[in-house]
């Protein structure tokens, strides 16, 4: 019996954030000497031209969602904020008293666990702590996550007040049997009330994330929400695959069964059908599972081959450098890349021994940095060529062998020294990205890594 594409293609990969992903990172060849000698070379070759972006990491949270296979401390004691946030401004100090002038943020993205859980004179220490050793970017991008459920009008206003103009908000599924089987209990009306005060307020993106393949979940959950999803018309939706991880230590993806997960053509309907919905109600398709009017500023980075990819996931903005602070946070000079402790009591310890947390990383090889460009080009652009020498793979047969079957399946078409990814293809970009991943070739995993593909 012949398969389809969905089951040829539904196999365990990265979802390429990063080149080479972080199991194929060589720890031992890293040392943070050589990853602060990158960082400042990286950050002289661009912090005046283009500027750099901070990640933030804020791990606490109230309660599990068991979806989430971040890193997070699930907590009600707030009175945790005001040390976490001291200890994040002394790690920027640190850095900032290693580069040769203060740095021009272009992007700022609290990300978490739960960005809100703070309150918001604790938000305004954090950003207002950072800008005493650095300036803001003229056409700078300030972002953050949004629980529904806590995020207040006074927290919205204060961000917007220190130069937020972009907030996504978590929703997931508006279902009550799929929102109990996660543990995340949101009614529409927390929702539509955070994305009209953020209008309010005069936010410029306003963003919602949303899942497919969640369990229990049916077609008619997923056209549910995206109808209550186009009702608010955010400007821009991440509308993505659930990442089951359950062998992650401490994700908590362990409230439900296997067998409540939509699996291969049943859960690849409900993205077609919400993807559909979607494009009907005036939203246009952004790289891999992200969706914008046309309007947002991400939609426009698409349009114009400006569009990045990083840590925090899709940017309109194209910066060298990323220095990721607080518990687990990544950092990337393009040259290499750096992963501070996910002990958040390793991570005290650390930086009261004025260190900084940094506990592996990967220095990026020739190979790794063509590679890398590739496949950025494929997840923005959804397409690459070898025009130029620095992008050259042809040497790499591994990679010209596993595209042959890919283009035979009519997912890519290669002509005149460009991979062009056809719709048909679309769904499957980590797997063409996979064609290029190297590391994975030569030593597959021999242990669970990486969620589904499709």
């Amino acid at each position: 019996m012949k398969i389809s594409l969905t089951q040829k293609y539904n196999v365990p990969g990265p979802r390429y954030t990063s080149y080479p992903t972080v199991p194929y990172w060589n720890e031992a060849d890293f040392t943070s000497e050589k990853w602060i000698t990158t960082l400042k070379q990286s950050f002289s070759e661009s912090n005046s031209k283009n500027g750099i972006s901070l990640y933030i990491h804020l791990p606490f949270c109230e309660s599990m969602c068991t979806f989430c296979g971040c890193n997070k401390r699930i907590t009600k004691n707030h009175s945790v904020e005001e040390k976490y946030i001291q200890a994040v401004l002394k790690e920027w100090k640190m850095y900032c008293d290693l580069l040769p002038e203060k740095p021009v943020i272009k992007e700022i993205h609290l990300g978490g666990g739960t960005p809100t859980f703070f309150s918001k004179e604790n938000l305004e220490c954090l950003i207002n702590g950072i800008f005493n050793y650095a300036v803001k970017a003229e056409n700078h991008e300030f972002s953050f996550e949004g629980h529904p459920n806590n995020t207040t009008y006074e927290q919205l206003k204060k961000l917007y007040d220190l130069g937020f103009r972009r907030v996504s908000f978590g929703v997931q599924d508006y279902s009550a049997t799929v929102q109990k089987a996660i543990n995340r209990i949101q009614p529409f009306h927390n929702v539509a009330k955070v994305t009209f005060w953020a209008k309010e307020i005069g936010y410029t993106s306003i963003g919602h994330d949303i899942i497919f393949g969640l369990p229990f979940q049916t077609i008619e959950d997923v056209v549910d929400t995206v109808e209550k999803t186009n009702s608010l018309k955010p400007d821009r939706l991440a509308f993505y695959s659930y990442a089951h991880v359950p062998w992650i230590k401490g994700n908590g993806q362990r409230g439900f069964n296997d067998e409540n997960l939509p699996k291969d053509a049943e859960k690849r309907k409900l993205y077609e059908i919400g993807k559909k919905l979607l494009i009907q109600n005036g939203y246009h398709e952004i790289g891999m599972d992200h969706f914008a009017l046309a309007d947002d500023s991400l939609y426009k980075a698409a349009h114009n081959g400006n569009l990045h990819r990083n840590f925090m996931g899709y940017s309109a903005s194209k910066t060298q450098v990323m220095i990721g602070l607080g518990v687990s946070s990544i950092s990337d000079s393009w040259y290499s890349f750096a992963q501070n402790t996910k002990s958040l009591e390793e991570y005290y310890e650390i930086l009261e021994s004025d260190k900084l947390p940094v506990v592996k990383g990967h220095i990026l090889n020739n190979e790794d940095l063509i590679i890398r460009k590739h496949i950025l080009n494929l997840t923005c652009e959804l397409e690459t060529s070898w025009t130029s020498e620095s992008l050259n793979f042809i040497e790499l047969p591994e990679v010209l062998i596993a595209l042959t079957e890919i283009e035979n399946d009519n997912l890519i078409v290669i002509e005149n020294n460009k991979i062009k990814i056809t719709e048909e293809g679309r769904p499957f970009v980590r797997n063409i990205c996979m064609a290029f991943d190297l590391h994975l070739k030569r030593k597959s995993p021999e242990t669970n890594l990486f969620s589904m593909t499709v």
